[in-house]
């Protein structure tokens, strides 16, 4: 039952990790090659549907790295565990503090209503996200570590 969610736990934090990574690297380069109505558009739709899934899934990875911990405590690689879990509670609190004020601003946004100085709130989304995505990924990292 262990090994079932350690797997389990790897493959939705590496999935996550996936998400995120594309969003960052390919996603929002997709984006910033469009016209500027078409590249606000797609980051305010962006918003609204990952904002609405994305929670859960930071949370969820979080409670699984946490679960996990519990029940190898006494295990090699638990330390790695705990770390991760550490290293996901970092990335749910720079969203709260960091990203998501800029999220809940940017997803209302349309042409006609978008401050003038959307494309610099934008790019401050993407460095934090740069931020957040290494965390997750060394959060990913441990877990995989862990496993072996």
């Amino acid at each position: 039952m262990l090994n079932a969610l350690e797997v389990f736990t790897t493959v939705v934090v590496g999935l996550m990790v996936g998400v995120e990574f594309s969003v960052a690297f390919v996603m929002n380069r997709i984006f910033g090659a469009l016209p500027e109505d078409a590249d606000q558009l797609a980051r305010s739709h962006g918003g609204r549907m990952l904002g609405a899934v994305m929670p859960v899934w930071y949370i969820g990875s979080l409670v699984l790295s946490a679960v996990w911990a519990v029940a190898a405590w006494h295990r090699p690689g638990t330390g790695l565990v705990v770390t991760a879990a550490v290293l996901l509670i970092v990335s749910v609190i720079m969203s709260l503090l960091l990203l998501v004020p800029i999220n809940n601003r940017g997803k209302t946004w349309t042409p006609e209503n978008r401050p003038e100085d959307w494309k610099e709130q934008m790019n401050r989304w993407d460095r934090y996200h740069y931020v957040r995505v290494a965390v997750i990924i060394a959060a990913f990292t441990l877990l995989v570590a862990a496993l072996v």
